[in-house]
């Protein structure tokens, strides 16, 4: 499984990034899968992030759209610009005092790394609390998915086109890697970043993809499914977890 993760080289700042720093140094802390870049401006509880894009690939139209929305019911970044152009897309946000679930000080040893599976768990099951599914007009469905999948030129697999009942539908992160749930210095959940496939789905659209990224961030992550599951208050339910990691393989 290819994930994103810290730079660990090099990288060449956009000249995007460079102009909205506002003499700020930008300290690239994250890099996706699609070559995009995240920049930290600033320290502490001042610090603003820049996220950008290569021109070509998906702009954050979306993202700023659903943060936005989301806003209101939980703690996401708040967006203060932006913007696209030559150079690319960018969204210039207000940070979130915390850390990344992957900060080194939640991967040490496996103490830390239950406290944060046990506070992915939690935040999630905030976020699935406190979204309202009848006014979100976001929908994450597993048709959507899978057409955008298919138009995309990706074989899906025909065995996804007969998905499990639904559990509970809720407004799914869409994107609920361990690295995307931010906490405090005592692993405390603090809040979420990268919405930007947030949606109406079953919430085992949510936690398959959680639990399954424990084994990619952790060592022993695979143990750790327990922590998580115990934490959000719901028995493991294998079925459904199979088929939306796969869904999520595949999509």
């Amino acid at each position: 499984m290819v994930i994103a993760a810290k730079p660990d080289g090099p990288v060449e700042v956009p000249s995007v990034v460079a102009e909205l720093s506002s003499g700020d140094t930008p300290v690239p802390v994250w890099r996706n899968t699609l070559g995009g870049l995240t920049f930290r401006l600033g320290e502490g509880g001042a610090a603003r992030f820049i996220k950008w894009m290569p021109r070509g690939e998906p702009s954050f139209e979306h993202e700023v759209a659903r943060l936005r929305w989301a806003a209101p019911f939980i703690e996401v970044p708040r967006v203060l610009a932006s913007g696209s152009g030559d150079d690319g897309s960018w969204m210039l946000m207000a940070g979130i005092p915390g850390h990344s679930a992957v900060d080194a000080r939640f991967t040490s040893d496996g103490r830390a790394a239950r406290v944060a599976a046990r506070a992915i768990g939690a935040g999630l099951r905030r976020m699935h609390d406190a979204r309202p599914v009848d006014s979100c007009p976001y929908s994450w469905s597993i048709s959507q998915r899978i057409a955008r999948a298919q138009a995309e030129g990706l074989a899906v697999d025909g065995a996804l086109e007969a998905p499990p009942s639904i559990d509970r539908l809720v407004v799914c992160h869409g994107d609920a890697c361990a690295p995307n749930t931010l906490l405090d210095d005592d692993g405390s959940f603090v809040g979420h970043v990268d919405l930007g496939s947030l949606g109406v789905a079953d919430r085992w659209a949510d936690l398959a993809v959680a639990t399954w990224s424990l084994e990619w961030n952790y060592a022993g992550g695979a143990l750790l499914e327990s922590e998580l599951l115990d934490a959000y208050g719901v028995a493991r339910d294998a079925p459904r977890m199979r088929y939306y990691r796969a869904l999520w393989a595949a999509t």
